[in-house]
């Protein structure tokens, strides 16, 4: 027999739905957000032959490499994207600046239909990347909403496992 999906909720079938969710940035949720890609990272095969066996390859796991992560908001006055991309670099040009809060921990949260927080993700270490402050401007368009993205370099993530499945009324 199977284990349950859901062992809080044995009645649930589905899994969650990945249009509610949040992240946070410095304890405080991102307004605005629309969406977030993948947490992926990518083992490396390392090819070995033993010197008694030089017919057979086995294969061993070599180093892990986590995938940039890439944040859409929609255009608000939430200036939490600009102000940590202005952490990594500075605007004004020059080369002196501080890299004492560049990197962050940020938190993602899956919901449940309730809003509640079924499943949580501790990314490490992030820090911008990329930034693009505006979209394309097109007057043509009027029903285009803004949308400005970061991406984010990390050195992995752990799931909390403080975070439990929660009851469904």
């Amino acid at each position: 027999m199977a284990a349950p999906l859901f062992p809080v909720n044995a009645h649930r079938h589905d899994p969650y739905r990945t249009f509610k969710f949040q992240v946070l940035i410095d304890s405080k949720p991102v307004a605005g957000l629309k969406k977030m890609s993948a947490l992926k990272k990518t083992t490396e095969a390392v090819d070995w032959r033993t010197g008694g066996d030089p017919t057979h390859v086995r294969k061993l796991p070599g180093g892990t490499k986590y995938e940039a992560i890439t944040l859409e908001q929609g255009l608000t006055h939430d200036p939490v994207f600009e102000q940590w991309a202005n952490l990594v670099n500075n605007i004004d040009g020059d080369s002196g600046m501080s890299l004492l809060n560049f990197r962050k921990d940020i938190v993602v949260n899956v919901l449940n239909l309730n809003g509640q927080v079924a499943i949580s993700y501790i990314i490490k270490r992030a820090w911008v990347s990329e930034y693009q402050a505006l979209p394309d401007l097109d007057a043509g368009t009027t029903n285009a909403v803004g949308i400005q993205t970061i991406k984010l370099e990390h050195e992995g993530w752990d799931r909390d496992e403080s975070v439990s499945e929660p009851t469904e009324a």
